[in-house]
């Protein structure tokens, strides 16, 4: 069940609503209750003041309506008796002489609490002050409802004792807007899912400025957002209300309804309640803000318990998995991503260069992805300082493994780039040192490959001193979590400028530079290189003269690890979940035999090659994850991965994903 993984799914019910038509209202709310249990919602939200109607004006003062208000609640109680999900739904409500507007939470037809509203709007088009108190104004912390004591109050949080990790709080409408929304203190005493019956009117752009709040406090609050707002059928006397209904996470919209529809409709998502608790956990500053806040004490709010939904069997993921995390889908903000990840790249380097004082860079190339990106990162570097390209020294050092089609693409590239290009062979030195350590020379071992990568190191190293320069790195991110790098060879340099971006990303930084930066003839190579698979090019070529050592023969697919890179690092993720969800995002490319081999190499090298990050040469941080110890990642380098491959064994005689 998603609900094992810390996914709880959260439906947004909008009904068909009449101003006053109570009878009309409930049963098309009752309709979504069930339509959304069905659909397994744990959570539904309805909009403010939606027995009723938003609309109903100076209506509100009449004993009728609510009378009649309160006999609707009765009815949607009882007929929502059968259905376990948690129900939130809008109603204005008398107590103690006053009219208070409110959300009532209810579950398996019993009510659990009333929260009334906090902060009333009574400018331009709203009057709410005419007709409701706010929670300021309230005498009582429990109120007498449908024969029930039940607790009342801005204060209340509700607690899923099956599922403990969900703790729902509830601000209304106008409270998102204040300067300090209520829902910044119920995160802080817990509540974890953010829940907002609401009746916000759509006038030009208030729809983008109503999502940037609710995306924004869902990150503020590292909470998930949930957003319900009255839909087309209030009265439209004065303005329209669309049915505007979002689901927030922790700053990214999960799922929002088509405005303006006028149907009553159900919008539902999966909300990761687990990833949301391990944010709270890393940013120390949520914690902080415990102590610091002026608000109310953590003490001050009154927890409900209820008892969660539960579906039984297996219910489909209800949100996207993106398999490639690191590289926007969108174009747009493909483009403008690549941008400024080259931004970062190049003005890192560039700062490195203005503080030592260094005018030249030596760079070792390949013909490969990396060192190609390395190179366009220099080339960006030396415009910033306006410096001549002259003190960009390129050098290609083929071995034993160098195809022609690599070694031609680099003596192309740096043509057409005005890089002068110098090649030493390091066939000869190599030999030299197999004699040296009494190696035959032949054997293909990790030896024969790690002579090379330290040969040219070194090569790199000494021409740096002898033209003042400082040595470029070419290792990506992804490399750098499977270690698939060589101890003191490729691993080591002065600067690594590619530390932060992950190998899926590489390739389209390559791309975009192609596409918007290139000349033709540069683009033509850029392709091409693109095109090349990847290697290390250490063992020698096939009888064709292509590449015979492909890495991700050897590894698994790149995009692979680059997924299980952002599920276990940066969303904290077991190898179970990271599974699970893996299922989904590459259900069409791998079996599920690929995958979780891949996922348990993963484990493995991530663990047993934690020694090579504890060393890492500085490097700019690009994206949301970076494993320099100086930075983001620090970790034993003998911490044991029993555990995670413990899992991952036991995972293998599932059943898979269907």
């Amino acid at each position: 069940m998603i609900g094992e993984y810390g996914l709880v799914r959260v439906g947004v019910a909008v009904p068909d609503v009449r101003a006053a038509d109570i009878a009309n209202n409930v049963a098309s709310m009752q309709t979504l209750a069930a339509t959304a249990a069905k659909q397994g919602c744990d959570v539904v939200l309805f909009p403010e003041l939606c027995i009723t109607g938003y609309t109903c004006a100076d209506l509100f003062s009449h004993e009728l309506l609510l009378r009649s208000a309160l006999k609707g609640l009765e009815d949607f109680a009882a007929d929502t008796a059968g259905i376990p999900s948690l129900l939130v739904v809008g109603l204005p409500l008398e107590a103690d002489g006053q009219l208070f507007n409110t959300a009532v939470v209810l579950c398996r037809g019993h009510i659990l609490g009333v929260v009334p509203k906090s902060y009333l709007p009574g400018y331009h088009e709203y009057y709410e002050p005419r007709w409701f108190a706010a929670d300021s104004a309230r005498i009582r912390d429990h109120i007498a409802l449908l024969g029930r004591d039940v607790p009342f109050g801005a204060d209340l949080l509700f607690r899923d004792t099956r599922r403990r990790r969900l703790c729902l709080g509830i601000e209304i409408c106008e409270d998102l807007w204040a300067p300090v929304p209520p829902s910044s203190y119920l995160a802080l005493a817990g509540a974890n899912l953010i829940l907002n019956p609401s009746a916000s009117n759509d006038v030009i752009g208030k729809s983008e400025y109503r999502l940037d709040l609710v995306r924004q406090q869902s990150a503020r609050c590292l909470a998930a957002y949930a957003y319900c707002s009255a839909g087309v059928g209030e009265s439209t006397t004065d303005v329209v209300f669309a049915g505007d209904c979002l689901v927030a996470e922790n700053g990214v919209i999960l799922s929002r309804a088509k405005r303006f529809e006028g149907e009553a409709h159900l919008t539902t998502a999966d909300v990761d309640l687990a990833f949301l608790q391990h944010e709270r956990i890393s940013h120390t500053t949520f914690g902080q803000s415990l102590a610091r806040g002026s608000g109310p004490p953590v003490s001050a709010y009154r927890e409900i318990l209820f008892e969660a939904a539960d579906f039984g069997g297996s219910r489909d993921l209800d949100r996207s998995v993106d398999p490639r995390p690191f590289v926007p889908a969108d174009s747009r903000v493909r483009h403008e991503r690549c941008q400024e990840i080259l931004a970062i790249q190049s003005t890192g380097l560039a700062t490195r260069l203005r503080h030592t004082g260094l005018r030249h860079v030596v760079l070792g190339l390949s013909g490969g992805l990396d060192s190609t990106l390395a190179l366009l990162v220099c080339i960006e570097a030396f415009k910033r300082l306006d410096l001549d390209v002259a003190g960009l020294h390129a050098i290609t050092m083929p071995g034993f493994g160098t195809t022609e089609r690599t070694l031609g693409n680099v003596q192309q590239l740096c043509r057409h780039l005005g890089v002068r290009l110098e090649s030493i062979r390091i066939d000869a030195s190599c030999k030299q040192h197999f004699r040296d350590i009494g190696h035959d020379g032949t054997t293909p071992d990790v030896t024969y490959e790690n002579v090379q990568a330290r040969e040219r190191t070194k090569i790199l190293m000494n021409k740096a001193n002898m033209v003042g320069g400082l040595v470029v790195g070419t290792g990506d991110l992804s490399e750098l979590a499977l270690g698939w790098c060589t101890y003191n060879g490729d691993h080591m340099s002065m600067y690594a400028v590619n530390a932060g971006v992950p190998k899926t990303l590489v390739s389209f930084l390559i791309e975009y530079y192609a596409d918007d930066k290139a000349e033709a003839p540069t683009a033509e190579v850029l392709r091409d290189i693109l095109a090349t698979p990847i290697s290390p090019e250490l063992l020698p070529p096939d009888a064709e003269g292509n590449i015979s050592q492909k890495t991700e023969k050897v590894l698994g697919p790149y995009e692979l690890h680059d997924f299980f890179l952002y599920s276990m690092i940066r969303r904290g993720y077991s190898p179970k979940k990271t599974l699970y969800l893996a299922r989904y995002a590459f259900a069409d490319t791998y079996p599920e035999e690929e995958i979780i081999a891949a996922l348990t190499l993963f484990c493995r090298r991530f663990f047993s090659q934690q020694f090579k990050r504890s060393c890492l040469p500085d490097g700019p941080k690009v994206g949301t994850i970076a494993l320099s110890p100086r930075g983001d990642w620090r970790m034993p380098s003998d911490a044991s991965s029993a555990a995670w491959l413990a899992e991952l064994d036991s995972l293998k005689h599932d059943a898979p994903h269907g």
